[in-house]
């Protein structure tokens, strides 16, 4: 694709004293070539989405932020774009709630093994119920 053909990207910066700027890149890997839940800056795999709101055209405004380094972007995506960000989101929900899953067994497992050596060791009587 020629460079003159390329949509900018535009990032939206906050600065300290609250004020904000809109930054134009020409020439950038856009987010559609590496999936908008990666981000541009550190290559984190964690962008998710912080606003959004319905575009015309099967599009979506949304802002965009990365957790790992703190990028922040706003811009409009398409549906396809969207969806697959979505898709993400809920392997990476499914990931979470599978390590919470192993987790709380791990937790159950570990407390009832020091219930029953207290058991065993006569360490819990009648009156500690």
């Amino acid at each position: 694709m020629n460079p003159e053909q390329e949509q900018p990207s535009v990032r939206r910066i906050v600065l300290p004293s609250g004020r904000s700027i809109e930054v134009v890149r020409f020439g950038e890997r856009s987010h559609s070539a590496r999936g908008l839940h990666i981000c541009p800056e550190c290559n984190s795999d964690l962008v998710q989405p912080v606003g959004w709101s319905e575009a015309p055209d099967d599009c979506w405004n949304l802002a965009l932020n990365c957790p790992n380094c703190d990028w922040y972007a706003e811009g409009v995506y398409t549906g396809d774009q969207v969806r697959e960000l979505e898709d993400r989101l809920d392997e990476g929900l499914a990931d979470m709630l599978r390590d919470l899953q192993r987790l709380t067994q791990a937790n159950m497992a570990d407390q009832i093994d020091r219930f029953v050596s207290a058991l065993s060791a006569d360490h819990i009587l009648p009156e500690d119920f």
